[in-house]
């Protein structure tokens, strides 16, 4: 059962101008523990993931490309990512009740399935099995 393996099914993720600031903000102003940051070639962060306690935040560098970075521009102040089991069963039922789809479930190159949609206040909802800190999607 996804969850229960030890990673958190509920990651919140945000976008931020100065990624690399609120890094070390997370980091020395409220506890959090680097897990890991992955950078483009200009130093913009492409991923980090971030955790206290069980949770786990992950964020990156405003101004990026794809998916994600285009459906948070006119999204809420926030995107949440949820671990579920059976992306396309969600993404059905997700659909039926009327959710806005933004991206259809996909397989991923590392290896998770995933798709994106968008909630009533324009919040940006991503549901997949990549569960942070676990080696295998």
């Amino acid at each position: 059962m996804i969850g229960m393996a030890g990673g958190p099914t509920i990651c919140p993720t945000l976008l931020y101008e100065d990624a690399q600031a609120a890094i070390a903000q997370l980091k020395d102003a409220f506890g959090f523990t680097v897990a890991g940051v992955y950078e483009a070639e200009d130093g913009a962060v492409l991923h980090a993931e971030l955790t206290h306690g069980g949770g786990t935040v992950m964020l990156g560098s405003k101004g990026g490309e794809g998916a994600f970075v285009q459906a948070m521009k006119g999204a809420g102040p926030v995107g949440v990512y949820v671990a579920v089991e059976d992306v396309d069963a969600h993404c059905a039922r997700a659909r039926q009740a009327g959710a806005e789809i933004l991206t259809e479930p996909a397989d991923q190159d590392y290896g998770a399935r995933d798709y994106m949609a968008r909630d009533r206040e324009g919040n940006v909802w991503s549901f997949g099995t990549y569960i942070p800190g676990q080696a295998d999607a």
